[in-house]
């Protein structure tokens, strides 16, 4: 009688992450909601206030988005002074900053922001999130790896 092997993968992964991120963006949306921002921004605004300036490129590489994305996501922040951006060392680069003001949004916001925290991992299990953290991070890496060696293959064909 053979060995029953692992049970074949069905359905897709990609859904899958969508969903559970737009649900986990759904819920710290609505805590953040008293302080006028979103979680996309209070991220952005955490890797500036903790990274300092940061160049356009940089930033998109370091916060895993395109800079059409990044450019899109920091607007509703320019136009609300919270960021600025300057020309950076050349003419194509751009250096993105967090202002006094950015600064103290984020400060503001970081309490709810902790509170939302809090409340995912009450919900999913210390355990579950610590070992969730790992899965992605380390899908991160293996998908990065196999991401850059695929595009430079189709760059070279």
């Amino acid at each position: 009688m053979p060995i029953p092997g692992p049970a074949p993968l069905a359905g897709c992964t990609c859904d899958r992450l969508r969903k559970l991120t737009r649900r986990v963006t759904q819920h710290y949306d609505a805590r953040l909601a008293p302080s006028g921002l979103r979680v996309t921004q209070y991220s952005l605004l955490a890797r500036l206030v903790r990274g300092g300036p940061s160049t356009m490129s940089a930033l998109a590489k370091r916060m895993e988005m395109d800079r059409t994305t990044l450019t899109r996501n920091l607007k509703p922040l320019v136009d609300a002074r919270l960021v600025e951006t300057a020309p950076g060392e050349d003419a194509r680069s751009r250096v993105v900053q967090v202002t006094a003001r950015g600064s103290d949004a984020w400060s503001g916001a970081r309490e709810l922001w902790r509170r939302a925290q809090d409340e995912v991992n009450r919900a999913l299990g210390a355990d579950e999130v610590a070992r969730l953290h790992t899965v992605l991070e380390d899908s991160l890496v293996r998908l990065n790896d196999r991401t850059r060696n695929s595009a430079a293959g189709r760059r070279s064909a």
